[in-house]
């Protein structure tokens, strides 16, 4: 049996379909949540070990990373998902909005990576760190200025990160714009958003999962970010 993957902010959406795709592989996962969601329980049932995580509590990595060791000493990969949009205009606070970005986007991962590495390093082949980031760390963002450079601080740990844990593992970006809508999303900001790339669809989740894929099997990719942005850089 593979060693286990960790997922972090698996309770819905990309991420929870990355755990559904690597449970539909037979591949151990280990997630984490900060809100129960329905879905943990059927997970749970499926052998998934779910772990509760606030990372905005003090001591919530460092608690994480000895869940974790007690669950196994072997990762296959560490996928970053955990994440926060936040704005601008919802925060008068501005810095406290930064910290919060910073923390969640670069901080958390970087403390991840730093304590879960012999875990990994453990692994009998290549493992990989995958960050999540986001098509904004290209352009930056003016409604979302604190959240594109947290995202843009997560892109360049990826390079740190490579070269300091080359050979052994392999860590890189994925960095998405549109994948699916929200349930509530209005039909005109559906339109409006599909303009955005040329390719004009939500493509879903399973183009963030193929591209994981695509780092996870490569022996030679790293310290690189894969956009899965419909091309809306040639927009």
């Amino acid at each position: 049996m593979t060693a286990p993957i960790l997922i972090t902010g698996a309770a819905q959406r990309i991420g929870l379909a990355m755990v559904q795709h690597f449970v539909a592989e037979d591949i151990p996962v280990i997630m984490t949540y900060r809100t129960k969601h329905p879905v943990i329980d059927t997970l749970v049932k499926q052998g998934v070990i779910c772990i509760q995580a606030d990372f905005n509590q003090a001591g919530a990595v460092d608690a994480l990373i000895a869940q974790v060791q007690q669950h196994t000493d072997t990762l296959s990969a560490v996928i970053h998902n955990a994440s926060s949009w936040d704005c601008e205009a919802r925060n008068p606070d501005h810095n406290a909005l930064f910290d919060a970005m910073m923390h969640i986007h670069a901080k958390v991962p970087y403390l991840l990576n730093m304590g879960l590495a012999p875990l990994l390093q453990n692994y009998h082949e290549t493992a990989d760190i995958i960050h999540i980031t986001d098509y904004v760390v290209e352009k930056g963002s003016p409604k979302h200025i604190a959240y594109a450079a947290s995202k843009a601080a997560l892109d360049n740990l990826s390079r740190s990160f490579a070269a300091k844990y080359a050979p052994d593992i392999k860590v890189n970006s994925v960095a998405p714009s549109l994948i699916i809508f929200n349930q509530d999303d209005s039909e005109e900001y559906k339109a409006k958003t599909l303009k955005k790339s040329i390719m004009g669809i939500e493509p879903g989740c399973r183009e963030v999962i193929d591209a994981i894929e695509l780092l996870r099997k490569s022996n030679y990719i790293t310290g690189r970010t894969l956009a899965v942005d419909g091309g809306r850089h040639l927009k």
